[in-house]
């Protein structure tokens, strides 16, 4: 694997920490600006908000740069969103900023997941993609930790200040280890790129994505009240275990990114049943402490063996327009953040117990199932092998743009 993707990876991890330590600020944001907790809230939905309308249109219009120019660019533009979230002197303007900070998310994983995988054999192209989203996961391990102790104990602004600095020594690794003529673009031009989107499969590869990570969400946004009112854990055991979902998601996406590379769409529905079963049991796993922190682990790991499968069927699905393609299908995975995180709030407000928004996000995995098998319906009536693998030629040539071929 080219070192390349170490510096996708640092990216990754920046931005991980920047989009989930905000949760755990909340307390203290609200403090220091004088607003209560709901509407501090706000900033996490503002950053979510960025990310959806910043991943489609931010690859849509650089889709004629060079994707190292575009990464740089892109991560140049999360630096001054979060340095500006530093120095907000309101509620109001650090809204603003938390929505700048969003805007590069989706377009840097989805540019990046291309840049990945036309660095390496078309064999190792799913692991490519899972190591430059161990910077997320890694993120939610460290990264998130180690900045809300920083946030309590220096300030919430200082936690913004170290996020920049995370995005500066990225900016360097980019600049340093991307090469610069393997990531140049033929470019097909917005009205090429937008057109490439119009594929049934395409939006059906997203549609998985949203059922799939909805069923995670739907769960994971509210395992606190899980932990504490059914498995009996102190609340401040609760960042440990957090942490723990984070070794489970970085041990499924390396998991399901060396599966996929031998068939993509086996390893996805694999994950998606794996979180099928893990999500149904979940009112049985929540009984005990020991068996409620081993659901937390297995959560997490089985919903991030599909993350890498996901994101490059996505890309093969629309090989016209491969960075678009994989932007949206960050912009469908903060959907599936906030329409998961709603479907479980309904089964809560219902009366149906802690756990039932784990059922809920059981029947949302039943969904992904079912849509990914139409996918592979619809694959089999175009005469698309019956592994879910496109074949995507990518040649190199030096001074030259790249030209990716379905054959």
């Amino acid at each position: 694997m080219p070192l390349a993707l170490l510096a996708l990876a640092v990216g990754a991890f920046g931005i991980g920490t920047t989009e989930f330590v905000m949760m755990g600020l909340l307390p203290d944001v609200a403090d220091d600006l004088h607003i209560s907790i709901p509407t501090a809230g706000h900033l996490v939905s503002a950053y979510a908000l960025g990310v959806v309308i910043g991943a489609p249109l931010l690859a849509a219009v650089t889709s004629r740069m060079s994707r190292r120019t575009v990464l740089i660019g892109l991560m140049a533009l999360f630096v001054v969103g979060n340095a500006l979230s530093a120095f907000a002197p309101d509620y109001h303007l650090l809204l603003a900023a938390r929505f700048l900070s969003g805007l590069p998310h989706g377009a840097f994983f989805g540019v990046g997941a291309v840049v990945a995988t036309t660095m390496v054999a078309p064999e190792r192209k799913a692991r490519s993609v899972s190591l430059m989203f161990l910077g997320l996961t890694v993120a939610n391990i460290a990264g998130v930790p180690v900045a809300t102790l920083l946030g309590q104990h220096l300030g919430w602004r200082a936690t913004f200040l170290g996020v920049s600095a995370i995005g500066l020594v990225a900016i360097a690794s980019l600049a340093l280890l991307i090469p610069r003529g393997e990531t140049a673009t033929g470019g097909t031009g917005l009205g090429g790129e937008l057109a490439a989107l119009k594929s049934v499969p395409v939006w059906l590869a997203l549609g998985t994505t949203v059922a799939g990570f909805g069923a995670l969400f739907s769960a994971y946004s509210y395992i606190t009240p899980m932990l504490t009112d059914a498995a009996g854990y102190a609340d401040s055991d609760v960042t440990l275990l957090l942490a723990l979902f984070g070794v489970g998601a970085t041990a499924g996406n390396l998991l399901g990114g060396r599966l996929a590379d031998h068939s993509l769409r086996g390893t996805l529905f694999g994950g998606l049943i794996s979180l099928v079963a893990v999500l149904a049991l979940f009112p049985l796993l929540m009984t005990t402490q020991w068996s409620a922190a081993l659901a937390v682990v297995l959560l997490g790991s089985a919903a991030f063996i599909t993350g890498s499968p996901l994101q490059l069927m996505v890309m093969e699905k629309a090989s016209a327009a491969p960075s678009l393609a994989s932007s949206a299908n960050q912009a469908a995975f903060n959907l599936a953040n906030a329409g998961g995180a709603w479907i479980g709030g309904l089964a809560l407000a219902a009366g149906f117990g802690a756990t039932s928004p784990a059922l809920a996000g059981a029947g949302l995995a039943v969904l992904g199932v079912i849509v990914a098998g139409v996918a592979t319906l619809v694959d089999r009536r175009s005469g698309v092998p019956a592994t879910g693998r496109e074949r995507i030629v990518v040649t190199h040539v030096p001074g030259a743009s790249e030209e990716m071929v379905r054959s």
